[in-house]
């Protein structure tokens, strides 16, 4: 999700309440702390600002339900580099760092700030480029040709630092797959808030990318959802929140939060028929797979 959503997105009632423990470790493989964080009615804060304090307790939080290890991802130079700064600082966080796709297609992956996220990527607890890719949704065609370019820049990224490249994908699941095939995919690749029907998902098993799925998939008019990650070889599976973004049922519009990821794993353990603890248990190793150890 773009920064510009932010503020919409904590302002839509109180956060729910947490799930019960999942009987095993996992981990949220995309969240925004930063913006979970952010822009408050009352004080107009925003993440990059806020207290070792409040983030700490955010990520006990998660770890009190279980989800014990997260991946912070930033969508600017700014929140890449407090990302970066967070997983230097928190044994359980590792970052990801890009500019977005919409904030690309808005100018936003100049020279500098492509420079910067390259700088960032060399850092030991830096283990992602992402997210980045293309969205069809809300840019609009006139910033097509930046994102793709952009979108190019981080693959070559993630390459030359020899780490894993996460894709937004929105709206563009053929122009993702071309351009993966023209400049060559890294290792590990993963779709965030993998948004495909089985058809894609399929194209993407076969390619050994990584299928991360969110909240959208226990909403009720996400049946094709629930039908690719069943087709997913466990081994390809990763779970995530996007937070404060897509929050599960049974809290769908309230603010999502790392420590909600048990809903989502639990519908996917109904949806593949893997039983919860061995399903933790895959998705802590896929993610140590693609992310490397978080300590």
């Amino acid at each position: 999700m773009s920064r510009s959503a932010s503020s919409r997105a904590n302002r839509r009632g109180e956060p729910p309440p947490s799930p019960e423990p999942l009987p095993a470790p996992v981990l949220d493989s995309h969240t925004h702390l930063d913006i979970v964080l952010g822009e408050r009615p009352a004080d107009g804060e925003h993440g990059e600002w806020a207290s070792d304090d409040a983030v700490d307790a955010e990520i006990a939080a998660a770890a009190a339900v279980n989800v014990t290890r997260l991946v912070q991802v930033g969508v600017d130079v700014a929140s890449s580099r407090w990302s970066a700064a967070l997983a230097a600082r928190h044994a359980g966080v590792l970052a990801a760092v890009a500019v977005h796709p919409n904030e690309a297609g808005a100018g936003g992956a100049d020279d500098d700030a492509l420079a910067e996220i390259d700088r960032l990527a060399a850092l030991p607890r830096v283990r992602a480029v992402g997210e980045t890719g293309l969205d069809r949704f809300r840019t609009g065609e006139e910033g097509w040709a930046a994102q793709e370019a952009s979108f190019r820049a981080h693959i070559r990224i993630a390459k030359e630092h020899g780490i894993a490249l996460v894709i937004h994908d929105r709206d563009a699941h053929d122009e993702i797959l071309r351009v993966l095939e023209d400049e060559g995919a890294p290792e590990h690749t993963v779709f965030h808030c993998f948004s495909g029907d089985a058809v894609f998902a399929k194209a993407c098993v076969e390619r050994g990318y990584v299928l991360s799925f969110a909240g959208t998939m226990t909403f009720g008019n996400a049946a094709y959802l629930r039908e690719a990650a069943a087709l997913t070889p466990a081994g390809q599976l990763l779970v995530e929140t996007d937070a404060p973004f897509l929050t599960p049922v049974p809290h769908r519009g309230r603010p999502n939060a790392s420590r909600l990821v048990p809903h989502t794993v639990r519908a996917l353990a109904e949806v593949t028929g893997i039983e919860l603890t061995e399903l933790c248990d895959t998705l802590t190793a896929n993610a140590e797979r693609v992310f490397g150890a978080w300590r």
